[in-house]
């Protein structure tokens, strides 16, 4: 989409691949940033609220990694199994207590890759085969904290290289077997998850979740109910209330909205 169409204060329709296409409600998927500063054009909006918009927080210290593996992990709590089973199956949290945690954030604070870092692992091919080749599994990680700007450099190759280092490193500690079994990986810092997926600032929540920026103050104040300034415009994704997090509360509330607005 390259644009989103308006005429005064109400959304007519939008622009993709070149074509407009005519609508009376447009519900977006994207942050607050990509919605009013890059679809919609700036004199459509009240001043007030670009400017709350230009101050949303999008800090971020996460990012994502995807391993090919040619066997799944051999826990030491329970050693010996190359079938799934389940220890393969939920998300499996590494990050052993409160001192892990914040010593984990204290180098994030600095600039800096943590040494040792909090990993949330799945492993989907543990519930669905067909996902891989026969004998093969994906491993998909997600990693705190990576900060968006390092002190030390870009996120160069170097730097991906480092974080998947040390997250094997701590996954090696209950699965010795993992790094020895990589086939492939994928490292997504920040400014890949910002580049690819279009998340402002790589954040994956749609913009940073302390509580100046949660329930009536989400994505601004004044605008918590998924409506925006536009008539027929409604936020859907992460960045309208509750905020991130698998739950597709924010979907249905703006549905909801949506249709008491049609009645």
């Amino acid at each position: 989409m390259e644009q989103i169409e308006t005429d005064g204060n109400r959304v007519t329709g939008v622009i993709v691949d070149g074509t407009s296409i005519a609508a009376r409600r447009v519900a977006s998927n994207i942050d607050a940033h990509q919605t009013f500063r890059r679809l919609v054009s700036e004199s459509a909006l009240p001043d007030g609220f670009v400017r709350a918009v230009d101050r949303i927080d999008y800090a971020s210290a996460s990012a994502k990694i995807n391993l090919a593996v040619d066997q799944l992990p051999d826990f030491l709590c329970c050693p010996g199994h190359q079938e799934p089973g389940p220890q393969h199956r939920g998300t499996i949290h590494i990050g052993t207590g409160c001192e892990y945690l914040e010593a984990a954030y204290n180098d994030a604070r600095q600039g800096q890759i943590s040494q040792r870092p909090i990993v949330e692992m799945t492993i989907p091919t543990s519930v669905d085969s067909t996902l891989a080749p026969r004998g093969q599994h994906i491993l998909s990680l997600f990693v705190q904290y990576a900060p968006y700007q390092l002190a030390d450099g870009p996120w160069d190759d170097m730097a991906r290289q480092t974080l998947l280092d040390r997250c094997l490193d701590e996954i090696a500690r209950y699965a010795p077997n993992v790094p020895d079994s990589v086939l492939h990986h994928q490292v997504l810092s920040p400014v890949d998850l910002e580049r690819t997926f279009g998340l402002t600032g790589g954040n994956i929540f749609q913009g940073a979740m302390p509580l100046h920026q949660l329930f009536n103050l989400r994505p601004v104040p004044g605008w918590a109910d998924h409506r925006t300034p536009l008539d027929g415009l409604y936020l859907c994704g992460s960045a309208a209330h509750p905020g991130g997090g698998v739950m597709g509360a924010c979907g249905r509330n703006a549905a909801r909205e949506m249709i008491r607005d049609g009645r």
